[in-house]
């Protein structure tokens, strides 16, 4: 591979003729692609708020605009070199609308006074250039190590096959020919946003313009900003993938039993990760929960788009590192002066991938491997390591290129595990693996191989938990050495199983997000004068396309999805209807729903603790009977009840995720023979132990699940009751748990009805 140059900002002076019709071709090149760039994208361009940006911007007259951080770069380098020096000053008559034949004269003004600089044309300025290069390599330190780790990525013949769009950028077609042949990698990183739209972005003010229904889902459709991308022809919806890539998904799609690829749930979905757009999907069936066909091919979709990703950014490097070597007599102040060299970002991770569970994680990447083309995996570093570390105890075959893999574990765990155990089989199936929740590995793609457990600076992709991460993070805060810059140019995050990661801790990823494309505190041996502007202009956040994908929505990850998720491309949400669950629950049980009133979502907490003591409480409290069941969806409103059944010398024990195991044997069993009148038992107890109370005679519901699995089989407990009674608190903040256990239609009036009672048999 050969040397990295500098990029040089500013027009060049006039050349000798010999030089000029190459200066030309350059010049006609950079119109092409500045007109790419700035024209709208295909899922932007409905937008009318950016069209007001753009005519606003058109309009608005010149005036004093402070330095960017490329500016300040510039400045900075310049103090020690005259050529940087002379970049700056061009760069800034640039800016002001100076012309080629004033910036011209200006040099000349500079050069005067019988300077033999100035007299001998060309080949003094290659001298310059060439000095200019020599103080820029002196300037940017390279680590040797990650030069030489890029020069197995270089084949020239591997290069031509990928980005066709590239080409036509430089066969001088127009910017309109080229926008409609360039893939939406190219657009989307391609666009320069105006001050008026990053000043928009950050308001956070997002109005979902158009619905689509799901296709191939009942009750469901997509709700999207911007223009609607989904209502027109889908045939296109894989255009910018690689070739090579679609080839090789197509054979594995085929080979696992598939028959139309076109209407597949994989390309659909794929098309949606395409348009590069924020996506919030929280109605996907789990793996776990017999969803295996649903959720694998929206796995393949995601991983497929985060090769591509990948794929293209190495292309473009490659190209460009090539086209340097090539040119290394050529003035290097022409070569660069255009954008068509930037092509990197602060550190080389570009995508970041956030799961509950290591065998969760071995699952997606066994795909992730089985997905990537035979000629791109001819050795896979480091697979034993990793089947040892994140693998349940059979290795599988690496050639089974299919979905029977997966098929099998969860049809052999729930064949095997269950009969050695009453948990449900969903349970079995998700934690019946490595549930392990503490992990974080580095994956590089070279031209033939893919290394596991790469250091995290020279990685394209990164695999981790929300508490792997966030351990990462906390020692960087206390160990000055220690830092997470890898975290700093994230082009595409993906939260799968986000339902799962609610169930752990849901802050540890709004943390990971935070952290997300901050200015890194090291260089990291990167070449600067090739990081995207918007890169150093703080504007990465606003280019990274953040995919959630869970089971169910709560305010939680609607508050992510709204408050940091502000790529500039605009987002597409799902949104559904439900039917509810309460067919499942198996007996004939009194479910009284009550609802209390909460003025805002703030004090929704003390308004239900008020409405417990003084409505629920007292007629429990004198109860002889006992066998009372406090179910409690969060930890924290877990904590209050504890605390006032203490001030109410209460008898009752506690049930939670953070109970002893051997305090929990004690606790049902003081339960069950009565000796402790109440029990408060926590989801996330229920979640990670699914524990069978025995004893119930009195359910009370004190926040309902997130889970609406969880429901029916906490009521389900109170087989043998003489009650049969179930009583359960909402108010109208719970509007997405309740649909999801009463239906859409039925919750719709319990929030909005007069009554305040409600009664379900």
């Amino acid at each position: 591979m050969g040397k990295r140059y500098g990029r040089k900002r500013g027009h060049m002076r006039p050349k000798t003729p010999e030089k000029t019709n190459t200066s030309k071709d350059m010049r006609k090149n950079q119109r092409i692609e500045n007109n790419v760039a700035h024209s709208s994208s295909p899922s932007s361009s409905g937008n009318s708020s950016e069209d007001h940006w753009k005519s606003t911007t058109s309009e608005s007259v010149l005036v004093y605009k402070e330095p960017s951080v490329y500016d300040n770069l510039l400045m900075t380098l310049g103090s020690g070199s005259e050529s940087l020096a002379n970049v700056y000053k061009r760069r800034k008559k640039e800016e002001e609308g100076r012309s080629d034949t004033e910036e011209d004269e200006d040099y000349a003004f500079e050069m005067s006074g019988g300077s033999e600089e100035e007299n001998n044309g060309s080949d003094d300025d290659s001298g310059q250039s060439h000095a200019m290069q020599t103080e820029i390599q002196e300037s940017i330190n390279i680590d040797p190590i990650e030069q030489s780790e890029e020069d197995e990525t270089v084949d020239e013949d591997e290069a031509s096959d990928s980005d066709e769009e590239h080409e036509l950028e430089l066969n001088g077609q127009t910017g309109t020919d080229v926008t409609k042949s360039m893939s939406s990698f190219n657009l989307h990183l391609g666009n320069k946003l105006s001050n008026l739209e990053v000043v928009a972005l950050t308001k956070n003010k997002w109005k979902f313009e158009w619905e689509v229904p799901a296709v191939g889902m009942l009750m469901s459709k997509w709700v999207g900003t911007g223009k609607c991308f989904l209502k027109e022809d889908n045939d296109n919806c894989v255009s910018g993938l690689k070739q090579k890539l679609y080839k090789h998904w197509l054979n594995v799609y085929k080979m696992s039993g598939g028959i139309n690829f076109n209407s597949s749930k994989q390309k659909l979905f794929f098309s949606i990760c395409n348009s590069y757009r924020d996506i919030l999907h929280c109605n996907k069936k789990p793996f776990y929960l017999k969803g295996l066909e649903e959720d694998s091919s929206i796995m393949d979709a995601y991983i497929m788009h985060a090769l591509n990703h990948i794929f293209r950014t190495r292309d473009i490097v490659v190209k460009n590192d090539a086209k340097l070597s090539k040119n290394q007599d050529a003035v290097k102040e022409e070569i660069l002066s255009g954008d068509r060299f930037l092509d990197h970002g602060f550190t080389r991770p570009k995508v970041l991938i956030l799961l509950p569970l290591a065998s969760v994680a071995y699952r997606v990447v066994r795909r992730l491997i089985q997905l990537t083309p035979s000629s791109n995996k001819v050795n896979v570093e480091y697979s034993d390591r990793f089947s040892d570390e994140f693998g349940a105890e059979a290795v599988q075959d690496d050639n089974d290129d299919g979905e029977n893999e997966i098929a099998n574990n969860v049809r052999d765990n729930e064949n095997s595990n269950i009969q050695k155990s009453s948990k449900p089989s969903d349970f079995q199936v998700l934690f019946g693996g490595n549930n392990n929740d503490h992990f974080m590995m580095g994956i590089k793609f070279t031209r033939k191989s893919i290394k596991m457990y790469s250091d995290f600076y020279s990685s394209d992709m990164i695999i981790a938990s929300p508490l792997g991460l966030i351990t990462k993070i906390g020692e960087a805060e206390v160990e000055k050495e220690k830092d997470v810059d890898y975290l700093s140019s994230i082009e595409v995050l993906i939260i799968d199983h986000a339902d799962v990661i609610a169930m752990q801790n849901w802050s540890h990823v709004n943390s990971v997000v935070e952290q997300l494309n901050c200015f890194p505190s090291k260089q990291h041996g990167i070449d600067v004068m090739r990081i995207r502007h918007w890169y150093l202009d703080g504007h990465s956040r606003f280019y990274r396309q953040t995919i959630v994908l869970g089971s169910f929505v709560n305010p939680d990850l609607n508050a992510l999805f709204n408050r940091l998720c502000v790529n500039y491309e605009g987002k597409v949400k799902l949104i559904s209807e439900y039917k509810g669950v309460l067919p499942k629950v198996l007996l004939q049980v009194r479910q009284i729903y009550e609802r209390f009133d909460a003025s805002s979502i703030i004090n929704a907490d003390d308004s239900r603790l008020d409405y417990f003591s003084k409505k629920v409480f007292p007629k429990i409290k004198d109860s002889v009977q006992g066998g009372i069941m406090i179910f409690i969806s969060s930890y924290f409103e877990f904590v209050r009840i504890r605390n006032f059944l203490k001030l109410q010398n209460a008898s009752f024990c506690l049930l939670d995720e953070y109970t002893k195991q051997s305090d929990i044997s004690r606790a049902r069993g003081w339960f069950f023979q009565g000796t402790r009148k109440i029990m408060l038992y926590t989801e996330r107890a229920h979640f990670y132990h699914r524990y069978k109370i025995r004893g119930i005679q009195n359910l009370i519901i004190y926040s309902l699940p997130e889970r609406k699995e969880f429901y029916p089989e906490i009521v389900n407990m109170l087989e043998g009751s003489d009650n049969m009674a179930c009583t359960a608190l909402f108010s109208r903040f719970d509007q997405y748990r309740l649909e999801r256990i009463v239906g859409t239609a039925s919750s719709k009036k319990m929030v909005s009805s007069e009554k305040n009672v409600f009664l379900f048999c």
